[in-house]
């Protein structure tokens, strides 16, 4: 179901049925969009329920000023950098070190069917300031366009455009010594 039929049910209060439809059509693509932060399938799985829960609860208010696509990844985004500060609050880590934790989930992760190298990028991803680690993903992964990603995270195209770069350079420097 295209996003939006999806709205005109919410504007119709058929709030179940759009519910199923955002389930249904947004799940995979969330579900790698969070999995790329939390590198644990677990982990991924039970904050994907959070997030649907957010979803459902939040479906009232949508009232369509931002697509729909932007306001389920606001949502997600939120969601996860929430996470991510708990899981660094309660392992008593510091802002330096979430990268190393991070990158360590990666090869802790059962589920990571990546070659050797991919396994690197990942590492090397997880590692950088979370703000170039949202850009990078949303950019290089998800491929979204810079004005997408303006309106989820509330940022100016030209500083994502400045965070990518940085991203970029930062990670071609971790992988040069891997290749």
């Amino acid at each position: 179901m295209n996003d939006g039929r999806i709205i005109n049910l919410c504007q119709e209060g058929e709030y179940e049925l759009a519910f199923n439809a955002i389930v249904q059509t947004y799940t995979e693509s969330l579900y790698w969009h969070v999995r790329r932060f939390l590198c644990s399938h677990e982990d991924t799985n039970d904050l994907l329920q959070d997030i649907f829960i957010k979803i459902w609860s939040a479906l009232p208010t949508f009232r369509g000023d931002s697509r729909l696509y932007t306001w389920l990844y606001r949502i997600a985004t939120n969601e996860t950098l929430n996470r991510l500060r708990r899981i660094r609050r309660e392992n008593a880590i510091s802002l330096d070190a979430v990268g190393e934790y991070l990158a360590g989930k990666v090869d802790e992760d059962p589920y990571f069917d990546g070659n050797a190298l991919q396994r690197e990028l990942h590492k090397a991803i997880q590692k950088l300031p979370e703000k170039q680690r949202l850009v990078f993903n949303m950019r290089y992964f998800d491929e979204m366009k810079y004005e997408d990603i303006a309106e989820i995270t509330g940022t100016s195209v030209g500083a994502l455009k400045a965070s990518y770069h940085h991203a970029y350079t930062k990670i071609k420097e971790a992988l040069e010594d891997k290749v």
